[in-house]
Parts: C-alpha cells; structure tokens; sequence
C-alpha cells in the first residue's frame, strides 16, 4: 500500500458551497463540499457542478464564517 501524505489543511483557503437554498431546495445553507488552495479552481469546479446555485468562500477573509481574519 503506498502511504499518501497527510495535507496541510492550511494551504487550503477557498470553499466551495452549494446554495440549493437560493431555489428554495434546501432549509439552510449546506456546509461546504470541498476546499481548494486556489480561487480559481473553487469557482471552476462550482460552475461545472451548480452554474447558478454555488459560492465560494475565502476561509481566511473577512467575511469568513470561520472568523479566520487575517
């Protein structure tokens, strides 16, 4: 079995949420289905998968949900 390392989660700031909620497909906003390390890949993938109904969020800007301000 070949041993993968371990990611540095920091490296990852951008997420990617679907906003089904924007439709009225969901109660709530859900928890985001994946992280990237750049913008560009984040908005990339969410275009491809909810072209109208996706959002990334900067995990360490000022409106992060995480309150990771740097």
């Amino acid at each position: 079995m070949i041993k993968l390392p371990a990611p540095d989660l920091a490296e990852y700031r951008w997420a990617l949420c679907c906003r089904g909620d924007l439709f009225g497909l969901a109660v709530t906003e859900h928890p985001p289905i994946a992280l990237y390390r750049d913008e560009a890949s984040a908005i990339s993938h969410g275009q491809l998968m909810w072209p109208s109904a996706y959002t990334v969020i900067d995990l360490h800007g000022e409106d992060s949900p995480c309150g990771n301000r740097n």
